[in-house]
């Protein structure tokens, strides 16, 4: 199945935000993961191999592992944790664990996702099997896929059962529907990973909002406190600045091709989440930037090339219109170094 522009923003939050991806792992699988576990991101090109001898390419939309110890109780569900606590006395619970999960991006339905799931949660258990002379050990991911579109015959959840000559094994696949979250509920599970995918709620409305003035104005109003809302979480410590422009980056993205085929709304409402934010070009620069005060640095042997780099990447960013608070945390350089940096570009365009 062909990739779509949902599942490259999917992708692209999970790569450049992957803190984010804790609050869903905590609602879709019932967990307690704190926030300040370790997330790995594992590899999501895959080739199967089909009847006819040939290797097809498979893409999964995010397959990573959480490592945390078991001391915190982010590594057992809710209802197993209980269970833990009732015979503590017995467990010692200090070590390292490390689980592994696979989740799927669905924005059409086609009656083949769960074969899809199958495959992919094969793939990754055979990369991570255990293999002595006579037992093959395979681990399965837990997996889980986020409906953009559901519908009345959409489930709550899928079921793979496999019969093998042992016996029986079956295992669910819970499904997120992302259109039964009220921003509200976004903001209070800090589900920012999915805030990008809230304008799927309006799909079915684009056409009366493109013809009904006072409608698109109560979206936009609605798409202004989202912005507003993000802006404040950053002081409070739930947001960082780097992911609350990408945030606002996908979003505009999945806005402006979900409502391609009317103008209005698109451009009202994703002129609602920013105009100058931190693009991909500006990201460019920023990982090339530290790449080559890293090369530098190496190569001198001190951090002299490290700070000089930090200058030019605030320096470039600056000029493409991002404001000083971004650029400081983003560069990460003093605030006040920022501004004298930013008076210096306006004395010289002066």
């Amino acid at each position: 199945m062909d990739n779509t522009p949902y599942d490259d923003v999917f992708r692209t939050l999970l790569t450049d935000c992957t803190e984010l991806m804790i609050p869903v792992v905590n609602e879709i699988f019932h967990t307690d993961y704190t926030g300040k576990e370790t997330i790995c991101l594992l590899q999501n090109e895959h080739f199967i191999k089909m009847p006819d001898g040939r290797e097809q390419e498979r893409i999964t939309d995010s397959s990573f592992e959480i490592i945390s110890k078991e001391t915190e109780t982010g590594f057992y569900t809710r209802e197993k944790q209980k269970e833990k606590e009732s015979a503590a006395q017995a467990v010692s619970r200090s070590a390292v664990q490390h689980r592994r999960y696979h989740i799927e991006c669905q924005s059409t339905e086609d009656g083949s996702m769960i074969i899809r799931m199958f495959e992919y949660d094969t793939q990754l258990a055979l990369e991570n099997k255990e293999l002595t002379a006579d037992t093959l050990t395979v681990r399965f991911p837990d997996s889980a896929v986020v409906s953009l579109r559901h519908t009345q015959n959409t489930p709550e959840e899928m079921t793979v059962k496999v019969q093998t000559p042992g016996g029986k094994v079956s295992y669910k696949v819970p499904v997120l529907k992302i259109k039964r979250y009220t921003v509200n509920e976004l903001f209070e599970k800090k589900l920012f990973f999915l805030i990008p995918f809230h304008i799927f709620v309006y799909e079915k409305d684009f056409k009366e909002l493109e013809e009904n003035k006072k409608k698109l104005k109560q979206l936009e109003e609605e798409y202004a406190a989202i912005r507003e809302r993000l802006e404040i979480a950053c002081p409070m410590g739930d947001l960082t600045e780097y992911p609350k422009v990408v945030i606002l980056a996908m979003s505009r993205k999945v806005i402006e091709h979900l409502a391609a085929k009317y103008e209005k709304v698109a451009k009202g409402v994703s002129q609602q989440m920013g105009g100058k934010v931190l693009n991909y070009e500006a990201k460019d620069i920023l990982n090339r930037g530290r790449a080559e005060g890293r090369r530098e640095g190496e190569a001198s042997g001190i951090r002299i090339g490290e700070e000089r780099t930090k200058i030019q990447i605030a320096t470039k960013l600056l000029n493409m219109g991002n404001d000083i608070k971004s650029v400081a945390e983003l560069a990460e350089l003093p605030q006040k170094t920022v501004e004298k940096l930013a008076q210096s570009i306006s004395k010289e365009e002066k």
